[in-house]
């Protein structure tokens, strides 16, 4: 066994407690206590794994027949997981966090699966872009060098603040990946994105910002900036490419670079439907993890045919070519400026579906960092919230199963004897900030700009 230090100690024996009370990591699942089920989703391609589950027959072969609906946005669906019209949904990592936490709404949602890695970008209208270019390094053949850092829209959003004139970008949510990232970016490039006072009422995220950040649904930022509503804006696929194709905005920054294998949606379900139905909740878990490794096999060779399945209207309805642009391996920044990234979008390499603590108490600093959480909260605060909503006890139960029927490989997984729950040390974000998840107020004491330990708005 590696290492461990006494929160990752307790960390694991949690795990560990979780399986043999449930005595259900070497046992046969029973059969699924709930049947027909309803899934909902936002027109993203990291939707994919509910998909590929429906399409290729995963969910039926765990008993499960299941009804897969658009939902118009993000609020909407997770009301629907939480008054029961939806079993379970795709949804932004920072959703079940925040509703257990009681930010927004308070309900208990877990997690048992996390859906994918990396897959947003950052792109701004073609007129910031051009007022962009000056500050950028170019390589030998003109083309801008990579990762574009926020420093290059520095003096474009300072020369709007001298003109009086507000620097407003989009986000999908308060608590989804694209805020916390977008925010992230900016920060690094001493752009202030404001901050939230849900104790004062002020949940507009615009305090003290040089950037006025606001909600936009995905499938609505090309228009809102094209409309020039928004200068910019930070969404999940396909929605940067769209602009690109379009002719009316420029990707500047994918997430992959803000933050390598950074963790994005999660599959959520409510605690009492995991209780309710225990089988159900381990076979549809099984379902997912068979379609991410599916999504990812053989170097990523089913991913046309994944394509041709999301550009369906009713899955994610966008062009073919469009999803492609980023699915199969490339993405697109300037029209023309096609680059290779195999990893932009992760479905199951790198450990991507393992419900990681650290993963949750990440998303806890962010919203420390901004407001969101208005007081200093302990260490074990944020490890017993991350503990509250992502399940890696019921993720190891339905990984394990797959592998005793030999539909999985046990050398793809964790080593789930010894996993505690927490990555290692993750050195790659544009910033070079290491965040060590098992030191969560040392991680957000690090940043020049955000909350730190005793501070209060």
């Amino acid at each position: 066994m590696k290492w461990l230090n006494p929160i990752k100690k307790a960390a694991l024996a949690t795990v560990i407690g979780s399986l043999v009370c449930s005595s259900i990591a070497n046992a046969e699942i029973g059969e699924p206590e709930k049947e027909e089920l309803k899934f909902g989703f936002i027109k993203l391609t990291d939707m994919a794994p509910i998909a590929i589950a429906y399409e290729n027959g995963y969910f039926e072969d765990e008993g499960l027949y299941v009804t897969i609906e658009a939902q118009a946005n993000w609020k909407v669906l997770l009301n629907g997981v939480i008054d029961g019209s939806l079993d379970g949904a795709h949804m932004l990592a920072g959703q079940p966090i925040a509703a257990t936490m009681g930010f927004g709404t308070k309900a208990d949602i877990i997690t048992p699966f996390s859906m994918d890695l990396n897959g947003n970008g950052i792109t701004v209208s073609n007129d910031i872009w051009e007022q962009m270019k000056p500050n950028i390094p170019k390589m030998d053949d003109g083309r801008p060098v990579h990762p574009i850092k926020a420093d290059a829209l520095k003096p474009v959003v300072e020369k709007f603040k001298e003109e009086g004139k507000p620097f407003n970008m989009g986000m999908v949510f308060p608590v989804s990946t694209h805020n916390y990232e977008l925010r992230y970016w900016l920060a690094a490039g001493g752009i202030h994105p404001g901050f939230y006072a849900p104790h004062k009422g002020d949940t507009s995220g615009q305090i003290d910002a040089d950037a006025l950040l606001s909600v936009t649904p995905p499938p609505q930022m090309p228009a809102t900036l094209e409309a020039g509503t928004i200068y910019g804006y930070c969404v999940g696929e396909p929605w940067n490419q769209q602009a690109v194709f379009k002719g009316i905005g420029v990707p500047v920054v994918t997430d992959y670079e803000i933050w390598k294998d950074n963790p994005e949606k999660v599959f959520g379900i409510t605690k009492e439907f995991a209780e309710k139905y225990p089988n159900t909740t381990l076979r549809l878990t099984r379902a997912l993890i068979r379609a991410a490794m599916w999504l990812d096999e053989n170097d990523n060779a089913n991913r046309p045919a994944a394509v041709k399945i999301l550009s369906q209207s009713n899955y994610v309805g966008a062009d073919y070519d469009v999803i492609a642009n980023s699915m199969t391996g490339t993405f697109e920044y300037e029209k023309g400026d096609k680059r290779d990234v195999p990893d932009f979008n992760v479905f199951f390499r790198y450990n991507a579906t393992y419900p990681f603590y650290s993963d949750a108490v990440w998303y806890l600093t962010q919203m420390r960092r901004w407001g969101q959480i208005s007081e200093d909260k302990s260490d074990d605060w944020y490890f017993d919230l991350a503990k509250k909503v992502y399940r890696p006890d019921i993720y190891t139960a339905a990984a394990q199963s797959l592998i005793e029927e030999g539909l999985a490989d046990a050398k793809d997984f964790p080593d789930f004897a010894t996993e505690d729950g927490f990555r290692d040390p993750q050195t790659h974000f544009i910033d070079d900030i290491v965040y060590d998840g098992t030191q969560p107020n040392a991680y957000i004491n690090k940043f020049s700009i955000g909350l730190k330990e005793g501070d209060k708005l």
